[in-house]
């Protein structure tokens, strides 16, 4: 079931929101009518995929070899490129 509720009555009653979402409702907030954002709950799948995702870019991270390339100057960082 999805709930339609102005921008105004979002910024009032975000609690409510996020709690009705949580509970597993969808929220459509509109401005002058017209649906700008959607709040809808994240899935347990969803929540796992991301997890996965998370650790799959951290183990080719750490995987990495660490490189020294010695300091730089504040100038080095900033310059500008030409």
């Amino acid at each position: 079931m999805e709930e339609a509720v102005s921008a105004a009555d979002a910024n009032r009653s975000f609690s409510r929101i996020l709690r009705s979402v949580r509970d597993g409702h969808s929220v459509v907030v509109t401005s002058h009518g017209k649906p700008v954002a959607r709040s809808v709950p994240i899935s347990e799948q969803e929540d796992r995929t991301a997890g996965a995702a998370r650790a799959v870019l951290l183990s080719r991270l750490f995987s990495e070899p660490v490189i020294t390339v010695g300091r730089w100057t504040r100038e080095e960082l900033h310059e500008d490129e030409r």
